[in-house]
């Protein structure tokens, strides 16, 4: 750590290879650091804007100080104002948002000039209300010379009730998001009934992180969105944007179910940027099965902070988990207080389940600057302009390219040069990636996956529109081809009734509260303190088991609680506020049945197969591990009832002939499949836009439906989310890396770097390393030629 403070904000800004100098003094710290990445400045190229541009509004943005548009800007404008959806997709800081905003408040202004009517309106969509709280922010500072003709107003969960009917009949520019559009737009169109008659533009913000089920179900809010425009006579024209995406006007057409021009070449200038990767070091402790560990991404981290604080330099830690933030938090403050009493007071921890006063809160601190450092998760990723940061340290891959590129890009917002570094976790990807970083920076982001057409997402939202208007033959265009074969399953259910030629929803509950678009499942759980009945935050419905059972430690803005008992029947996990010396990790058991194979492919003697799966999953028990070296101290028994899940999954299986040879006896054919299937969940988001905490996975020595040695790894969400398909259709480069992952691992029997699992529920026995090289090897001797 730093001993010499720097006074915060003091002085010229030191240049980001400075920063990491400093962070790197010392031996043991210097080999940390296993590559560094400069991406050189980048010098910009205007344009003019397009005629049909207002004067007024081009007189606003050069009050705000901007002269001309990047030439990217011009040509989104031009787009949108011929009428054609255009998503466009440039790097971190390009000035996305004027490209779209330019041509959405001159068609504000023209309509607000119309004689009879309420004149053009405009909705955004954001992924996160702190997304779009800061839009408005923008938007009404840069509108703010257009007096009363541009009227930004947010409508989410957030706004107080009297607000609303204020902004369904005077805002001409509502910012909200997917799960309120579902929820509370939707159902209630009659009363937004002159706002959608008006819509002529939809921003549709970060677009790439509408993926898996979550991104398939926005596609369907989308389609519900234009059945019900197109009721009242509107044809919207949409605008994405994401500085992040592969193949955008792919992800955007398939996203919205309309023809999307695409804007990928980037003209703005960018500063310079130092990227670098950092593997903690080996301590002298061994976990479970003897294997080496690593120093933790979480404790690596805060040390990283805190130093960058004493630095004065203003940072944002990006955090996987939101106990993690917390820790980080909690850990960098105590250190801080050590250096200077006055530091440990600008350093917070933002994550979801804060209320909603604490989020707005330490936004307004950090885009001020009265916070030096901020431990987030990724509720603060997508575009909050938090403008002045100078570093991001990001503890763990975040899961994909599109994630790892979109939290570097928070530093460096006002043009200045800034540093990145990743922290690697003990996992088979982190260790993969920083000793090979051409698999980080020569290759592009991710495909963005979703699939509309999972009938546990496409039913609900049919059920959903025909509450909204009864539903037609002639509407199953637009919710694509499976909705046509839906429609007798969903009668056969009493969920709709056919009456004429339409389908009627006839119950009496609301039919959008037949599903949760994020794919969470269930109500959230309550998290309150049993002694005040405060209500702290809530846990999402899915990770309670793991999260907040009884005996868990919660933290919630650098306090510590333990949950004294979790009430699955009343969604509330009653805590006490408590210091134990460690933190606490869920495991579980799984079993896996096939149900239907729809694709098998041989690969020599084996079989390579994706279909659909039903799985049985318990949490059983909790490990209490020591804070900071992750040691673990003991195990405690749960009794959680099972749950089930029908999904998606790829599979492959080995015969007898490949096992010899192979050179896999049956002693060590358990440990060499389990090994495969932790390493190749942990190596899929390479090849999918998930993270290993979106699938899950089964090995087998002798599997009931395939008679055979068998490895499944299926989608964690009903119905499937794309990435088992994904690994299906890149099987042969993904199981490839896998092997080269465990095969360069410098462990001799197996450790948290290569085959052992952070999830895995049967405590990483039996794992096998070599046995399950030369499994993968023969397995990936048969793969076909077209493969």
């Amino acid at each position: 750590m730093a001993s010499n403070p720097v006074p915060p904000d003091a002085g010229a800004r030191p240049s980001p290879g400075m920063i990491l100098e400093r962070l790197a003094r010392g031996a043991t710290r210097a080999a940390r650091i296993t590559h560094t990445e400069h991406l050189p400045p980048r010098i910009g190229s205007h344009a003019d804007w397009p005629e049909q541009i207002r004067p007024e509004v081009i007189a606003a943005i050069r009050s705000a100080g901007i002269d001309r548009p990047w030439a990217h800007q011009a040509r989104t404008s031009e787009h949108a104002l011929r009428g054609e959806s255009v998503v466009v997709a440039t790097g971190t800081a390009s000035g996305k948002s004027l490209a779209y905003l330019a041509p959405v408040l001159s068609t504000l202004l023209d309509g607000s000039e119309a004689p009879n009517g309420r004149g053009a309106t405009a909705l955004y969509l954001a992924p996160t209300k702190a997304l779009a709280a800061d839009q408005r922010r923008a938007v009404r500072e840069l509108a703010a010379p257009l007096g009363t003709a541009v009227r930004p107003a947010v409508y989410d969960g957030d706004t107080p009730v009297e607000e609303r009917e204020w902004v369904r009949q005077y805002g001409n520019y509502v910012l909200t998001n997917p799960d309120m559009l579902h929820r509370g737009i939707l159902p209630a169109h009659a009363r937004w009934s002159s706002f959608l008659r008006a819509l002529r533009y939809v921003v549709i913000d970060e677009c790439h992180s509408y993926r898996g089920v979550f991104g398939s179900h926005v596609a369907q809010v989308i389609r519900r969105l234009r059945r019900v425009c197109a009721r009242y006579g509107s044809d919207p024209v949409f605008l994405l944007a994401s500085a992040t995406a592969a193949e955008p006007a792919q992800a955007a057409t398939r996203l919205t179910g309309l023809p999307v021009v695409e804007i990928t070449e980037d003209t703005s200038p960018r500063g310079e940027l130092v990227f670098a990767l950092w593997e903690p070091p080996l301590t002298e402790l061994h976990g479970e099965q003897g294997a080496p560990v690593r120093r933790t991404a979480t404790a690596e981290t805060a040390d990283l902070l805190t130093d960058l604080a004493v630095q004065g330099v203003r940072t944002v830690a990006f955090v996987r988990s939101r106990r993690g933030a917390e820790l980080i938090a909690l850990i960098a403050q105590e250190r801080l207080a050590e250096v200077d009493r006055s530091l440990p007071g600008r350093v917070a921890a933002y994550r979801g389940g804060y209320l909603p006063e604490e989020r707005r809160a330490l936004e307004r601190a950090l885009h001020s600057g009265d916070l030096l450092g901020l431990a987030a998760t990724t509720a603060l990723e997508l575009g909050v302009d938090v403008s002045g940061l100078d570093a991001v340290v990001i503890a763990g891959y975040p899961g994909t390219r599109a994630s790892l590129w979109q939290q570097a890009g928070r530093a460096g917002r006002s043009g200045q040069g800034a540093l990145a570094v990743l922290v690697a976790r003990d996992d088979p990807l982190d260790t993969y990636l920083v000793h090979h970083p051409e698999a980080l920076f020569d290759q592009p982001v991710e495909s963005t996956v979703l699939d509309p057409d999972n009938p546990y997402v496409l039913a609900p939202h049919l059920c959903a529109a025909a509450s909204e208007l009864p539903l037609t033959e002639e509407d199953f265009a637009l919710f694509g081809p499976a909705a046509a074969g839906l429609m007798p399953q969903l009668e056969a259910a009493n969920l709709l009734r056919r009456r004429a030629r339409a389908w009627h929803w006839t119950r009496r509950e609301r039919a959008v509260d037949l599903t949760d678009i994020r794919g969470q499942g269930g109500s959230p759980v309550q998290v309150v303190e049993e002694g005040t009945g405060r209500l702290l935050g809530t846990v999402d419905a899915a990770a309670a088991h793991t999260a907040v059972h009884d005996g868990a430690v919660h933290l919630h803005q650098g306090r510590t609680y333990l949950v004294r008992h979790l009430d699955l029947a009343d969604n509330v996990a009653l805590v006490e506020e408590a210091h134990p010396p460690y933190s606490t990790t869920a495991r579980d058991t799984t079993a896996i049945a096939v149900l239907e194979t729809d694709t098998e492919i041989p690969w020599g003697d084996g079989r390579l197969c994706f279909g659909s799966v039903e799985v049985t999953n318990q949490v059983v028990s909790f490990l209490r591990r020591k804070l900071i070296t992750g040691e673990v101290l003991g195990e405690t028994k749960l009794d959680l009832p099972p749950r089930t899940l029908r999904t998606r999954a790829v599979w492959w299986t080995v015969t007898e002939d490949q096992l010899d040879a192979a050179r896999v006896n049956p002693e060590q054919l358990g440990g060499a499949l389990h090994a495969a299937e932790h390493a190749s969940i942990g190596m899929l988001p390479l090849f999918a836009t998930c993270d290993r905490w979106d699938i899950g996975g089964v090995s087998v020595p002798l599997h009931p439906d395939t008679l055979l040695p068998t490895v499944f790894v299926y989608d964690g969400h009903p119905g499937g989310a794309g990435f088992a398909e994904r690994a299906f259709h890149t099987a042969a480069d993904w199981l490839t890396a896998t092997r080269d992952a465990i095969a360069s691992c410098e462990c001799e029997a197996g450790c948290p770097s290569c085959i052992q699992s952070p999830k895995c529920g049967n405590g990483n026995d039996p794992l096998h390393k070599r046995g399950a090289i030369r499994l993968l090897g023969e397995l990936l001797r048969g793969v076909p030629e077209q493969a």
